[in-house]
């Protein structure tokens, strides 16, 4: 079986035998990351049960066997392993990536991917609206900004913004499975990846079937999808729609969080040319593949109090278009892995909405392309990874960037930026120890920055056959998105003079593991300069909100988990601490960097009632840093909260009915001043599955 990832797709393969001959499977797997499997339902970041029994050999060392099993040939539970420039399978993993699994995100008590983001402990998931409408999601006290956001290993951030970084095109059950990894990841998945990045990756097309969904619940909501998989050769054909009448209204008692949006996703594969006989058991003929995606995504959203809280009639339309081409070539040890992509995104901002006569509206489009090429080979001293990218980001708008010489529409500025990376990495993998090391070179042509160089380093040590060691040191940079360089409107004052930012970690953490109980935790330091944010001096007469770069900014934070599962219930703990060393005054107030997770706490049980019924109720208790200013001008701190999400779904071979509960107690809350967050939601549902 051959591994097949696109460039930064850490694209999983499952494997349930291998035999120690030269061309075997675990003969020529190789990279540094740590595989984790975190149930929605449980929040398990611990690696598959037996996983860490196995003692994975490199290419160099086919003699060695598994320290368990004196067979040549060993049989194995079903084991998912991930990678990332380079595969490596689970047992010589050195790094953590959270692992969300397709059956996690079926069982979670959530609606969009934003919802199910927020039982991941390391992760703060900030919404002005449900259901998808707009979410600032960020990894250990970072902003939305700092995140990469990926598409079957492609970039998707919005240069504009990062609010908008989340309208993917796919629905929620075209998802095979969502990957966190936590910590600057530059040479791993390039810029804008300061402090981590989230990879979503969608189902392959499959047999020849189909799946409906239809849904209803409070306040209106509605949403119903279908998907059809291998009616045309390997590809697949979903499209969805959801709206609702929103939680709250206006003082003039309009509508002002009602949702509605629509989704359509493209995607397949095809075998360009695939090696036979002798020559293909021994790895030295010619194989090659092509894939694609392509979708749309649009939305219509009451922003409500989103960036003004005395305007609660505000609206915002947004439109997404992707595109992306990638293909594989392996050739003997060699493999190839070139992509070539397009996005564009259309944003149409309403701060009195309907009223363009009273307050002109905000337009922006944006379009991204990009190339890639990832590649590595073996050879005696371990696997080496190597490529490049270039991409290209352009922005038309009312008022993001400098004077166009042909203005056109309602576009009358606009910017164009590119930058070109190239990234070197080797693994060298020994039977209980594995050391990773590379960097990432940088050069961007927004601020004629010369080529930056970002290294990185990873190791880890087994332990026995339960226990697990790793450290690693990474940086990494982000350019500033284009409403941080130019919104000077409506209360903003910009600075286009912004730097870029950059961040060192260290990190050190332990995994243990058994049939019935596994455990982690880690500690790290991050160390941040030039941290950009929006800061307002309550002190003058008329506030603005100014983006800055902060000098330094150094995060301290710890991560636990433990998971106790039996065939009868499944049960998680988990807890995220973050401290920051960067206080601002009474007279400050920070919009994002400074407004952190101190404390996160999550807990989730699973249990399985009867033969096909299931009950998850999932708890979180977050406190926040940092203060908001009321319309009123009062200055508030930010207060603790829980809330408590339940699911009662009754499973069948080809169709599941559940009903879900989110904020069961109804606890009133905000994740950003003065946008109030709905009370008990409860939505009832059916999913049916049939080949064709």
């Amino acid at each position: 079986m051959m591994y097949k990832p696109n460039f930064n797709q850490r694209k999983a393969f499952r494997f349930r035998r291998f035999a120690r001959k030269g061309y075997a499977l675990f003969a020529c797997l190789g990279h540094v990351v740590t595989i984790g499997v975190l149930s929605v339902a449980t929040l398990h970041t611990a690696a598959a049960t037996h996983a860490d029994d196995v003692k994975v050999v490199s290419g160099t060392d086919t003699n060695a066997i598994t320290d368990n099993t004196p067979d040549k040939e060993a049989t194995l539970d079903d084991v998912e392993v991930t990678g990332s420039r380079a595969p490596l399978a689970l047992g010589q993993a050195a790094r953590m990536v959270t692992v969300l699994s397709r059956e996690d995100i079926q069982a979670a008590p959530v609606q969009s991917i934003n919802d199910l983001l927020k039982y991941a402990v390391g992760v703060d998931v900030r919404q002005r609206g449900p259901i998808g409408a707009q979410t600032d999601i960020g990894i250990r006290g970072s902003t939305s900004e700092q995140i990469t956001i990926l598409l079957n290993g492609i970039n998707i951030c919005d240069p504009q913004t990062g609010h908008n970084a989340f309208d993917f095109p796919c629905d929620i059950a075209d998802i095979e499975r969502i990957e966190i990894l936590e910590g600057p990841a530059g040479r791993v998945y390039g810029t804008s990846s300061l402090v981590g990045a989230i990879n979503i990756v969608t189902k392959d097309a499959g047999g020849k079937t189909a799946d409906v969904r239809l849904e209803g619940g409070s306040f209106g909501y509605l949403s119903a999808a279908g998907r059809i998989s291998g009616a045309v050769a390997n590809s697949s054909l979903s499209a969805s729609y959801t709206r609702s009448d929103g939680y709250s209204r206006s003082k003039a008692g309009a509508l002002n969080s009602d949702y509605s949006g629509f989704k359509v996703f493209y995607q397949g594969n095809s075998q360009l040319s695939k090696a036979t006989g002798r020559r293909a058991e021994l790895g030295n003929a010619l194989n090659s593949q092509l894939s694609w995606h392509a979708g749309l995504s649009t939305k219509g959203f009451g922003s409500n109090t989103f960036y003004s809280a005395k305007f609660d009639e505000q609206f915002e339309k947004t439109t997404k278009i992707f595109a992306a081409l990638q293909g594989e070539v392996t050739t003997g040890k060699w493999h190839f892995r070139p992509s070539i992509y397009w996005n564009r995104s259309h944003d149409r901002f309403e701060l009195i909405r309907g009223s363009e006569e009273k307050v002109p509206f905000n337009y922006h489009r944006t379009d991204v392309f990009g190339i890639n090429l990832n590649s590595y080979f073996d050879w005696l001293l371990g696997r080496t990874a190597f490529g490049a990218e270039f991409r290209n980001e352009d922005i038309v708008s009312t008022n993001l960037g400098e004077p166009l010489s042909d203005p056109f529409s309602h576009y009358k500025v606009g910017l164009n930026r590119s930058n070109l990376s190239f990234h070197l990495e080797h693994n060298i993998l020994l039977k209980r120890f594995t050391l990773s090391a590379g960097f990432i070179a940088v050069k961007n042509t927004w601020n004629q920055m010369p080529f930056k160089v970002y290294p990185g380093i990873d190791a880890s040590y087994r332990i026995g056959d339960n226990w697990k060691i790793y450290a690693s040191y990474n940086s990494s940079l982000r350019m500033p998105s284009f409403t941080e360089l130019y919104y000077s409107v409506g209360g903003h004052k910009a600075d286009k003079y912004l730097k870029p930012e950059e961040l060192h970690a260290i990190e050190g953490g332990v995994k243990f593991n058994t049939t019935h109980f596994s455990a982690k935790a880690s500690v790290f330091h991050h160390h941040a300069r030039n941290m950009i944010d929006w800061v307002m001096d309550t002190r003058e007469t008329e506030p603005v909100w100014e983006s800055v770069n902060h000098t330094k900014v150094n995060t301290t934070g710890l991560e636990a988990s433990a998971i106790l599962h039996s065939s009868l219930f499944t049960l998680h703990l988990a807890y995220c601490y973050l401290h920051q060393d960067k206080d601002t005054e009474d007279y400050l107030q920070s919009q994002y960097s400074l407004e952190y997770l101190r404390h996160k706490l999550t807990a989730s049980l699973l249990l399985h009632l009867m033969k096909r019924l299931d009950l998850s109720v999932n708890y979180r208790f977050q406190d926040r840093m940092g203060s908001y200013t009321t319309v009123d001008g009062e200055v508030k701190n930010y207060h603790p909260y829980s809330v408590v999400d339940a699911r009662l779904s009754w499973n069948a071979d080809t169709y599941s009915i559940y009903i879900e509960t989110n904020n069961l107690t109804s606890k009133r809350y905000v994740d950003y001043g003065n946008v109030p967050q709905p009370g008990c939601w409860v939505m009832a549902g059916a999913r049916y599955h049939f080949n064709l």
